[in-house]
């Protein structure tokens, strides 16, 4: 690795030590060959994690913000990169998502996404759901949130991640950037934990969507469980 690497992986992570060292380990994997860095943005966890992020070689951001825009925003604060991609900590990136990213980048793109697939294993409504929010995604041109990429400059003049929000911020962030230029969705797929279906039914989720309708709902953590509680296979 060189002193400015050109690529900084990002990984915000709480409580994340069950599935975050095969995370790394498929990050390292996917770029090799590339010149980067992992990060990893500890947030407030009381578990392994940032012990697991430091043995295998990432570099470890300890923060107590226990939000996930703020987190992320932290950890690109200390990357080096000029391309900033932002991986879940439950998501696998395979080497061909990572280098078609570097890839659009290097043809002018300000940044961009991928599309989302759950492990085989999931309950048959969680792969139509997940199916259903890729195609709004990509008709949108808005990332997920498990993985987005970001030149840098332009990840700084829309002002990074919205702080306001404790979910959707990657899409405020999508609209924000697609002002600055090109914002691609690339062909390819991401495997993300599907962890949440195990403890939330269709029913459960669909009511928890509803509520995200209400003015402000997205500005506090409360009721936000969904995506700040963590549950592990």
């Amino acid at each position: 690795m060189s002193d400015s690497p050109i690529v900084s992986l990002i990984v915000p992570a709480h409580n994340e030590e069950a599935l975050l060292g095969a995370t790394l380990d498929a990050l390292g994997v996917a770029a090799r060959g590339l010149d980067a860095e992992i990060i990893v943005v500890d947030d407030g966890s009381t578990d392994r994690t940032a012990a697991i992020a430091r043995a295998r070689g990432a570099g470890v951001v300890e923060v107590q913000m226990r939000q996930i825009a703020a987190a992320r925003n932290a950890g690109a604060r200390v990357a080096r990169g000029q391309l900033l991609v932002f991986v879940d900590a439950d998501t696998s990136v395979p080497a061909a998502v990572l280098h078609d990213a570097v890839a659009a980048w290097r043809e002018g793109a300000v940044g961009g996404g991928a599309g989302a697939v759950f492990e085989p294993d999931a309950p048959r409504w969680a792969h139509r759901s997940i199916a259903f929010a890729t195609w709004v995604l990509r008709k949108a041109r808005w990332a997920a949130g498990c993985f987005l990429f970001a030149d840098r400059a332009a990840f700084e003049r829309a002002g990074g991640f919205d702080e306001r929000y404790f979910a959707s911020e990657e899409i405020h962030l999508s609209r924000a950037m697609k002002r600055l230029g090109r914002f691609v969705i690339l062909p390819g797929d991401v495997l993300t934990s599907a962890r949440k279906a195990d403890h939330y039914s269709l029913g459960h989720s669909l009511w928890l969507i509803v509520r995200l309708a209400r003015p402000g709902s997205l500005r506090s953590r409360e009721g936000l469980d969904f995506w700040y509680t963590r549950h592990h296979k």
